[in-house]
């Protein structure tokens, strides 16, 4: 029998450079865990994903509410939108809209991903894996590829990423060089075989995504690493692809 963790005990957070914070449900296992991101601006802030919504990230991260924040979709599965109904401003690619709207088990991928498997100590009572659910939280924006978010100080370009799922995107400041990629690339076992998943548009972003001149990648899963990494990431993957069409 799992042990059932506390609520505040359910997120790390650590502080990095960039005004960017790391927040993480360490209790998930690595490769089901979705990294949590919060950017500082000078006029709002904004989150880059919100978890699998098991524990209130409004309740027991209070970075999240210190001021006004937009928290952005890199995309509608389970482990990446389980909060955004806690927030009032809520951003997500055109093409996944109505995921966010509308989520159920399957089209979120909560069935057949979430049993109690993926959690090394569960969450707090009455958390039930076969009951879960993503709450519906539809989009107060819609973005575009090209669309900027301003935090004021700090702006961010929408890059479409289609492959991994329809909707996918990442957030790119020129200043910093800084990509918050999604799910479209991080540094471990990439999924490129969900239900809406398409190779084509896996392909054409990998290469879309190689001419972006990039510092510092916060993927949607495992840690960050250099543009230096970045590219021999891309660089792999496009071979591999060459060698088996």
């Amino acid at each position: 029998m799992k042990p059932r963790m506390r609520p505040q005990d359910w997120y790390s957070v650590r502080r990095l450079d960039d005004d960017v914070t790391f927040i993480s449900e360490p209790h998930i296992q690595e490769f089901y865990r979705c990294n949590i991101w919060h950017v500082r601006g000078r006029d709002r802030d904004m989150l880059v994903d919100s978890g699998m919504g098991v524990v209130s990230l409004r309740e027991w991260v209070p970075l999240v509410t210190e001021r006004e924040l937009i928290a952005v979709a890199s995309h509608t599965h389970f482990d990446h939108i389980g909060c955004h109904h806690e927030f009032e401003c809520r951003a997500v690619h055109s093409a996944e809209a109505d995921l966010l709207a509308n989520p159920t088990r399957e089209n979120t991928l909560a069935d057949p991903y979430v049993t109690d498997e993926i959690f090394d100590a569960l969450p707090p009572e009455p958390y039930c894996s076969k009951c879960y659910a993503v709450k519906r939280a539809p989009a107060t924006r819609i973005l575009e590829d090209g669309d900027v978010i301003d935090l004021g100080d700090r702006h961010f370009e929408v890059i479409h990423t289609p492959g991994h799922s329809p909707g996918g995107i990442a957030l790119y400041e020129k200043a910093t060089e800084i990509l918050f990629s999604g799910d479209i690339l991080y540094d471990g076992p990439l999924i490129e075989d969900t239900y809406h998943s398409n190779a084509a548009d896996y392909l054409a972003s990998m290469e879309r995504l190689l001419t972006i001149p990039v510092r510092l990648v916060h993927g949607g899963h495992f840690p960050s690493f250099s543009g230096e990494r970045y590219r021999d990431l891309i660089t792999g993957w496009l071979n591999e692809k060459q060698k088996t069409t």
